[in-house]
This record gives C-alpha cells, structure tokens and sequence, in this order.
C-alpha cells in the first residue's frame, strides 16, 4: 500500500520500508512518529479512503543537507557578498502504512498499590 503525505510543505509518496528526508521535526532517533496529513492513498490502481489512513515513521537521525550557496553582487558597484546554509532535516524510516490507527509504542504496565506495596515489602 502507499500514500501521499504532505509535510513541511511538501509532498511525498510513501510505502512500508520508504526512507524518507523531510523538513525537521520534532522527536530524537528511534523515536516513533505518525505523519497525519494524509492526501492519497492506495494499493496498485486502486485508490483507498486517505481520511482512514495512517503513515506511521521512524526517526533515524536528525541531520542537516548540502550547503546552499547564496551569492549575491551588484555590478559596476563592487559589492559581492558571499554566505552559506544547511538546512536541518529529518531522515525518517516508514514502518507501516494502512488503514486503522498506528501501532503504539509498547509502555510497562502500570502497577497497582497492593503490587507496590508487595514489590516494597519484598525488597527489604
């Protein structure tokens, strides 16, 4: 199955197993992020509801891309002014794409008072 999402202002086609760089988002690596704005999606030529589905990612790393010279100069006035930028960005692994919400990250199970009191009494 692929999508067509849009983030930081642009579009991308997407499918399980994509790596992806997009603008910088929030999150450090490992990180597991749900891209929401889905636009499009289907399976070969079939289009699906886009409002039912979900882009679940993964965040390899945050990194910056190649440099960007930007040179400017008047003529006949001797100015030229020479300056440089690397915009950061966020490389991004696609971990499922489907309908349904995406798969939650796995958190410890919280214990009651009686197991905290048992989980104390047995330590000392």
């Amino acid at each position: 199955m692929f999508a067509v999402v849009r983030t930081g202002g642009k579009q991308y086609r997407v499918a399980a197993g994509d790596k992806i760089a997009v603008e910088k988002l929030a999150g450090e690596a490992g990180d597991t992020i749900t891209l929401g704005d889905v636009l499009l999606a289907g399976e070969g030529d079939t289009l699906a509801d886009a409002a039912k589905v979900t882009v679940s990612a993964e965040i390899i790393a945050q990194a910056k891309s190649e440099k960007v010279i930007v040179f400017k100069k008047r003529r006949r006035h001797n100015y030229r002014r020479k300056n440089g930028h690397r915009q950061q960005m966020t490389l991004l692994r696609i971990t499922a794409v489907g309908e349904g919400k995406p798969a939650a990250k796995k958190a410890a199970a919280k214990k009651t008072k009686t197991e905290a009191a048992e989980a104390a009494a047995s330590a000392e």
